[in-house]
């Protein structure tokens, strides 16, 4: 989910920002963790559950703060539907990761590594699989029919996968390093759950830098991780990239991570200006520390034909909408490319029901800094655009590029992630279920620009047909991307936190297009492809995160209820909501 970069909001939001941190004040934040290594590296798997365990409290005590904060910088309305996105993408998320993190632990306290909750298994072309979702009964019940799996990395044998799980734990004289996590301005959850994996994943100290974008959060978040900081295992600091670069040369600082734009990571890794541009095409990186990053990505929706019925043209085209106008469009996982098979019957009315739905979909203010620049750059693309809903001093219309043809692989559109509220809509030439899908993922993997996420729409009677052909398991085996999803959007990668969230492996400095590493991972598999979620059709209740669900911004606070502390009772209370929705 990523965020353009670390420099001053181009928007005026005073009452927000916090003044940057000096040297000294960096200097000391970075001494601080540098000089707890040792001990945070000695706490035992059951003392670190037990700080999950008041993470759990102490992020609780500020989730209402969190969302108001949130909502009122973002411009979001008081009582709005659009609430909800700021509970799911913050404390709720943040919530369950601390959860599956605590329930890692406990394992490795009790087994050595943790639990894994379904099989692993050697599929038909080699590759290891982990079965990862469901892990509970809760699992089953707030995401009914979703399974979820992790590909593990061409070599990695079964026993691999498990013998080399939670390696920072396994090696007691492991090192524990420094490591810079640059937050990301957009998503309110990235930063800390950035900052938990290197913790307790990788077993580092962090200095977290918050984005100027949402560092009114810092003070918050500061709350939140006081178990951390008080053990010295946790700094917060602030500022833009005057800031972040100081902190990336930092003697005492071993790594970064990043979640940002590729403009970002190339500025940190070879250098701003001229002179980076040279190094970058040299391959001689000015900064040779180690980086992991979460950048960006075009997301591409494969719609494959299928006889879908009024209600399922309705449904699917609400789970699209949802996937753009979430959080106004400023996601990475937010599609952008809706690939269509031309000679589909289907397809028409599709996009007729995406343009019906976005045209009643609120607009939203364009909060996050060069949205409006970005804007214009594709409607001078693409004049045809289609506009929704109206525009206003720092708000923009959802816009659709729609008819765009394959042929035109230098289009914006396919190089050049929007970060706003637009997408695309391509129909690849009339082929049928079977041709359709290897065509594609072809078109996704030589075209588009990124690796971060896809999603595939596909109906249950074309799964049938696609499986006497093989080309549904093929399709998702051939998809070089870090995270492929099934008929939900490809942000519930993300959202699991059992998953893993990166880029597909492979990537190379000078062409890190969207990024390296992996974060989330809560079973801390050390050597993951990518992750794969496969969900119905359709599903009900109606997901939180659609835009026509009107129960959200009842369910979205009980779920984070439930991660803060499960109980067969906030449970019922969450499906109660739910089925309202």
């Amino acid at each position: 989910m990523s965020a353009v970069a670390h420099g001053i909001p181009r928007h005026s939001e005073a009452r927000s920002l916090i003044p940057s941190s000096s040297r000294e004040e960096m200097d000391t934040a970075v001494e601080a963790v540098s000089a707890a290594r040792s001990a945070w590296a000695a706490v035992s798997a059951t003392d670190r559950a037990r700080i999950l365990g008041r993470l759990q409290r102490d992020f609780a005590s500020v989730a209402e703060r969190w969302v108001a904060a949130s909502a009122e910088a973002k411009g979001i309305p008081a009582g709005s539907d659009a609430v909800a996105e700021e509970w799911i993408a913050g404390p709720y998320l943040v919530q369950r990761n601390i959860r599956l993190l605590r329930e890692a632990l406990e394992g490795i306290a009790r087994h050595g590594a943790p639990r894994i909750p379904g099989p692993v298994w050697t599929r038909p072309d080699g590759g290891v699989a982990a079965g990862v979702f469901p892990a509970s009964v809760w699992d089953r019940l707030f995401y009914a029919g979703v399974t979820a799996e992790i590909w593990m990395e061409p070599g990695v044998t079964a026993e691999d996968a498990t013998r080399t799980q939670a390696w920072a734990y396994r090696d007691p004289s492991r090192r524990c390093d420094v490591c810079l996590v640059l937050g990301a301005g957009n998503v309110s959850s990235i930063g800390p759950m950035d900052a938990l994996y290197k913790l307790f994943v990788e077993n580092r100290v962090v200095v977290y830098k918050a984005h100027p974008v949402n560092a009114y959060l810092g003070p918050l978040l500061a709350e939140a991780f006081r178990s951390l900081t008080e053990i010295g295992a946790l700094r917060i600091v602030y500022g833009t990239a005057a800031e972040g670069a100081y902190l990336c040369e930092h003697a005492l600082v071993d790594e970064i991570h990043l979640t940002g734009s590729d403009k970002t990571y190339e500025s940190i890794v070879f250098g701003p200006g001229a002179e980076g541009e040279r190094r970058k095409e040299e391959r001689r990186p000015a900064l040779t520390k180690p980086v992991t990053a979460e950048l960006g990505n075009i997301s591409p929706v494969i719609v494959v034909p299928g006889p879908w019925s009024a209600s399922d043209f309705r449904y699917q085209a609400a789970n699209l909408v949802s996937m753009l106008t979430n959080n106004a469009g400023f996601n990475c996982n937010a599609a952008r490319v809706i690939l269509t098979d031309a000679g589909w019957p289907g397809r028409q009315r599709l996009m007729d029901e995406v343009r019906s739905l976005l045209a009643r979909v609120p607009t939203r203010k364009a909060y996050y800094p060069g949205a409006a620049a970005r804007a214009a750059q594709f409607a001078a693309a693409h004049p045809e655009a289609e506009r929704f809903g109206p525009a206003s001093e720092g708000v923009l219309p959802w816009t659709l590029v729609a008819g765009m043809t394959a042929r035109k692989s230098a289009d914006p559109c396919y190089t050049t992630e929007a970060f706003c509220g637009l997408f695309a809509e391509t129909a690849l030439e009339p082929s049928g279920v079977a041709d359709f899908l290897p065509r594609a993922v072809e078109f996704c993997n030589e075209v588009l620009w990124g690796s971060l996420n896809a999603t595939i729409l596909i109906h249950p009677r074309s799964v049938e047909e696609a499986a006497r052909h093989g080309t549904l398991e093929q399709a998702i085996a051939d998809l070089r991307y870090g995270s492929v999803s099934l008929n939900h959007w490809a942000a519930i990668n993300y959202a699991l936190g059992v998953t893993t969230w990166g880029a597909y492996p492979g990537h190379t400095p000078d062409d890190i297009q969207s990024g390296t590493g992996v974060v989330h991972n809560t079973l801390m598999f050390s050597r993951p492809e990518k992750s794969v979620v496969r969900a119905p059709f359709r599903v009900r209740p109606t997901p939180p995160w659609f835009v026509t669900n009107r129960a959200a911004t009842t369910v979205a606070p009980r779920l984070a209820a439930f991660e803060a502390g499960p109980s067969p009772l906030k449970a019922l209370g969450v499906i109660a909501a739910a089925s309202r929705g």
